[in-house]
């Protein structure tokens, strides 16, 4: 989505820099030049990696800006031209009814890091899902934030835990309705399709119940941040479910998974895991 409702504020000044020179700093501080004098925007931020301290050469730059509503087209064509002053969009992909509700799109300079992408979350200020509660998403780094616009609101905790209990019954319910759609098909000799079968629903299952019992917070991250919130030896035996060598594996490790499941599922005892969410602590933001 480009818009030619260009505003003043964009760095004309800034002299283009050979894209290998180009560095996260650079990246963040452009987008703060351009943005922080307009009226219309009303703070920048990032989340990912830096907000959990796991920053490393590999991180992506995760931004999210707070406009004025009405204010989007405009807000990402000046971002975009900001990014070309620096180098040119090698790529740009733009996500299509993302879940939090915002308008999102991934940006790749030219001669830059495959790794350096820039994930951008452009959000109207009367949006209430700012993504900033600091239980799920970690402390928000802030670059700016006008009259502090935006505060951080603590996690509504009862209602997380409510709605994780209502989650884990329709995983439950999912799982129990459509898992013997692999044995079926490795019955049938449609090893594509079985194989297709599993991975639709098999680890995303055991990946969600595990996470309910080990990091509640983080029930639907899928497999982000995994190696650093579920104990090693769980781990270890997860990625066993990911490796599948050939047709009589994936029936071993199938019916393997499916017990592990329910006993995990049947386990699982939601008023701890309740009682973890609403006594996990609130973390500052930056």
């Amino acid at each position: 989505m480009r818009s030619n409702h260009l505003t003043e504020g964009i760095v004309a000044h800034m002299p283009r820099k050979m894209g290998r020179n180009v560095g996260r700093d650079d990246i963040i501080q452009a987008l703060r030049s351009a943005l922080e004098p307009l009226a219309f925007v009303n703070a920048m931020w990032e989340g990912g990696a830096i907000s959990f301290g796991r920053l490393d050469r590999y991180s992506d730059i995760d931004l999210q800006i707070d406009v004025k509503d009405g204010s989007v087209s405009r807000t990402v064509a000046i971002v975009e031209k900001a990014l070309e002053k620096l180098s040119a969009i090698e790529k740009r992909y733009e996500v299509q009814n993302a879940s939090h509700g915002h308008w999102q799109c991934f940006y790749k300079l030219e001669g830059t890091s495959d790794f350096q992408l820039i994930d951008l979350c452009v959000m109207k200020h009367s949006s209430k899902n700012k993504l900033l509660e600091p239980e799920v998403h970690g402390p928000a780094v802030f670059y700016f934030n006008k009259r502090k616009a935006l505060k951080p609101k603590p996690l509504d905790k009862k209602s997380y835990a409510k709605a994780l209990r209502a989650r884990l019954e329709r995983i439950k319910a999912r799982f129990e309705m459509f898992n013997c759609f692999v044995e079926k098909e490795l019955n049938r000799g449609n090893y594509l399709e079985a194989f297709g079968y599993y991975y639709s629903l098999i680890p995303d299952s055991l990946v969600e119940v595990l996470r309910m019992r080990y990091y509640p917070l983080h029930h639907d991250f899928k497999t982000r941040y995994l190696h650093y919130e579920l104990p090693p030896r769980v781990v270890k035996r997860l990625k066993g479910f990911f490796y599948i060598k050939d047709e009589k594996d994936l029936r071993r490790k199938h019916r393997a998974a499916v017990r592990w499941f329910r006993k995990l599922a049947d386990a699982l005892d939601l008023k701890k895991v309740e009682k973890k969410i609403v006594s996990s602590p609130r973390k500052g933001h930056r």
